[in-house]
């Protein structure tokens, strides 16, 4: 599936871009969907000693597809396409990687 498809499918279940504070509820929907994945390591790493062969890997999965759908929904509310998102996010880290700074710190490296 190509990006800016999946952005499509994903907006057909995502409220109107002018709902009242649409940028917001796409905000903390995508940090709390994010904070849902670190919560399952957490307890990997408190109950499980850090065993990644007890990771829930179908419950893993899902939490990333919320992400993933906030993250095509915000997106397009800001007039991006997925596809782009994605596309220039590779080409950033591959510059990082040819420069030697992909493991620096700071945006703008």
């Amino acid at each position: 599936m190509e990006m800016d498809d999946y952005q499509q499918a994903a907006l057909r279940t995502a409220r109107a871009k002018d709902a009242p504070d649409e940028f917001m509820h796409l905000v903390l929907g995508l940090v709390g969907e994010a904070g849902e994945i670190a919560e399952k390591v957490k307890k990997l790493v408190r109950d499980k000693n850090s065993d990644l062969a007890q990771l829930d890997r179908d419950d893993m999965a899902a939490e990333l597809g919320d992400v993933l759908w906030y993250a095509a929904v915000l997106a397009n509310f800001l007039d991006l396409s997925f596809d782009d998102v994605a596309r220039r996010n590779v080409a950033k880290l591959a510059d990082r990687q040819q420069r030697g700074v992909l493991s620096g710190s700071g945006d703008k490296r």
